[in-house]
């Protein structure tokens, strides 16, 4: 009887969860149409209000509504108006709804075929944020290009250097894209490292595997200076810190959060 009742809970929340997101897309969406036609004239280039009203849009789904419960520690460390390459670990779709809980100012690096999506993909069209599609060496060009716009003109860039969501929630290997332009333009890195996610919505599937209270932890690391040695020792160093970060949150060894270990009982 409890494992019905808690499919029965779980069928439930996921259909009411879904149902209001689709709902209240598009009641943001007009809400951003209205800010931009305020704004845009005089915040053309980085478009800093609407995306603080994006963070409001994403973040709410998680902060207001009794599904997750996020916590956050060294937000602080990302200072208004400075210029970061953010970049995260990547467990499930929900960490970009709970990344905008870090209210600051950024545009996003992401799927293309998301900017295709209704009143979602516009807004993220209307942002500025970067399509990518992931295999396309002249995508990802474009990609670099942007985002070194962005970068001199004051925006930061968030990224998620795995490259796609962790099925298992280990950090898996990082690609160079991000590191690559902090170092060329002197920009720090901040790393930011999250756990929880995956137990709400894993990579494969949208059903809210656990749908009330979930406890969701954000940790927000000292910026990293790139510039500094050898570009492949810096992300060795970045990723080293975020994988005894989430060992740390999860009270596991390193060996059992990072991706390119074989994981217990699997040789």
């Amino acid at each position: 009887m409890t494992d019905s009742w808690q499919t029965i809970r779980t069928w439930c929340s996921t259909l009411l969860f879904w149902s209001y997101f689709v709902v209240s897309n598009a009641l943001w969406w007009l809400g951003s149409l209205v800010l931009a036609a305020v704004t845009l004239p005089f915040d053309h280039q980085r478009r800093r209000a609407l995306h603080l009203y994006t963070c409001a849009w994403g973040y709410h789904y998680v902060s207001v509504l009794p599904l997750w419960s996020p916590t956050w520690s060294g937000r602080s460390r990302i200072v208004s108006d400075q210029t970061y390459m953010l970049v995260s670990n990547h467990q499930s779709w929900g960490d970009i709804l709970v990344l905008f809980g870090l209210f600051k100012h950024y545009k996003w690096v992401s799927k293309a075929i998301v900017f295709r999506v209704p009143f979602i993909g516009w807004n993220m069209t209307m942002n500025q944020y970067i399509p990518l599609k992931r295999g396309d060496a002249k995508s990802i060009a474009e990609m670099l290009e942007h985002c070194r716009v962005h970068l001199k003109q004051g925006s930061s860039i968030m990224m998620f250097p795995e490259g796609s969501r962790s099925a298992d929630g280990r950090i898996k290997p990082f690609k160079h894209g991000a590191f690559t332009l902090a170092r060329e333009l002197g920009i720090p890195v901040v790393p930011i490292v999250i756990d929880g996610s995956l137990k709400a919505l894993p990579k494969h599937g949208l059903m809210m595997r656990t749908p009330w209270g979930l406890p969701v932890r954000v940790r927000v690391l000292e910026p990293v200076d790139v510039t500094i040695d050898s570009l492949e020792s810096r992300i060795m160093d970045v990723r080293q810190q975020m994988i005894t970060t989430l060992a740390d949150m999860r009270g596991l060894s390193e060996a059992e959060v990072d991706g390119t270990v074989s994981p217990p009982g699997s040789g």
